[in-house]
């Protein structure tokens, strides 16, 4: 099968595809793997997609049920979701409420959910107890309809905190406040750049130290960390420092494989939006790890890597688009429109790489249907 595509000159040449669908079933994983997944707009009903978004609520725990299928937990209501950018407080708590209520219906079904303050606008008005209580609220919804919390990072936070003491006193009042465990994010700017300096440093050294007296403090509360950081020394460097029974999630959508793999000493745990796009891979390569087959595990693994480095290249905040196009081509959904119309942000240069490496990784699972749809992509741009 092939298809015209553009090439990085601009000249139109065929592409043969070559992939093998990869299929996986639902199997027994040893590392704790979430996957934060995105939401299904609903083009029909959002009038006005800059300022108001329609979801397609159906689609959207459709897509959920699939990860669930492959033995994914689910992490809710993240920046996958689009929260920040065009998915707001309101609509989050309606998916965290659907999902936690879904979850309830399907045997061995788990999710975690993001507790941001995203419901205020950052500003001089914005004082650290306003970020408290913002935090409040959300932990408060989201545990009330029984879940679990991911504690998100703050934009609100990163505006008003003077110093690593703020950011201590507002991480001790969540964390000793919540009911169960939470799992703590630890966001870089390459991924929101209005996160520079969080944890009241822009140096990482400093802002590890912050991170571990934090961490050491509520040990009994702390499931874990998820860093976001796309660079695998430093997560080493959390890594080796988190105390017993506190896990490591990796958020590298750079350099997962190997940081799941482990180096022979420790390993991570992972909580990664590149897992709603790599599902199947990702699953079939995680049962081999848990079978002790690490051969198996890097052959399935390794092709995903150029993928996800496609999807996240920078700017890195409009990954989202790449993952959303990824499950439009393989049928998860019927169209291929955004909240906020954020499918614009990527050029078509930039979908037809994203297309070529999903299909060398066995990511197209109906080459025939990633075509036709690949084909219309490119009719939009005039090929």
């Amino acid at each position: 099968m092939k298809i015209d595509l553009p090439g990085a000159d601009g000249h139109i040449v065929p592409y043969v595809l070559s992939g093998v669908p990869i299929r996986s079933e639902s199997v027994a994983f040893n590392r704790v793997a979430y996957a934060a997944a995105h939401v299904v707009a609903d083009p029909l009903l959002m009038l006005n997609p800059w300022e108001k978004p329609a979801v397609d609520w159906e689609s959207t725990l459709a897509f959920r049920r699939h990860l669930w299928s492959l033995g994914f937990r689910i992490a809710e209501a993240m920046d996958t979701s689009q929260r920040g950018m065009g998915f707001d407080w309101e609509d989050a708590r309606e998916l965290v409420r659907r999902s936690i209520a879904e979850a309830r219906t399907i045997p061995g079904a788990d999710l975690a959910s993001g507790a941001g303050t995203d419901q205020l606008a950052p500003g001089p008005d914005v004082a650290l107890d306003d970020v408290i209580a913002g935090y409040e609220e959300q932990f408060g919804f989201i545990e009330g309809q029984g879940g679990r919390a991911i504690m998100m990072a703050s934009r609100a936070l990163a505006a008003v905190a003077r110093s690593a003491d703020d950011y201590e006193r507002v991480y001790d009042r969540l964390l000793s406040q919540a009911s169960g465990k939470v799992i703590l994010h630890w966001l870089g700017d390459a991924f929101d750049p209005a996160l520079k300096g969080y944890w009241g440093a822009e140096e990482f050294e400093p802002a590890l130290e912050t991170v571990c007296r934090i961490i050491e403090r509520h040990q009994a509360k702390v499931e874990g960390i998820k860093i976001s950081l796309l660079d695998a020394d430093k997560e080493i460097a959390l890594r080796d420092r988190l105390p017993d029974g506190v896990l490591m999630f990796t958020g590298d959508d750079f350099n997962y494989a190997d940081l799941i793999a482990g180096d022979g000493h420790r390993h991570s745990h992972a909580l990664l939006g590149v897992f709603d796009a790599i599902a199947p891979a990702a699953s079939a390569a995680l049962g081999k790890l848990a079978a002790n087959d690490l051969d198996g595990f890097q052959a399935l693994m390794a092709p995903t890597v150029p993928l996800s480095r496609a999807i996240f290249e920078a700017p890195t905040s409009y990954y989202k688009a790449g993952i959303v196009f990824m499950a439009w081509l393989n049928g998860h959904q019927d169209h291929f429109v955004m909240i906020g119309g954020m499918q614009s942000a990527r050029s078509i240069g930039h979908y037809v790489r994203v297309f070529r490496l999903a299909d060398q990784a066995g990511l197209l699972r109906d080459p025939e249907l990633a075509v036709s749809r690949m084909k219309a992509l490119c009719a939009t741009a005039g090929i």
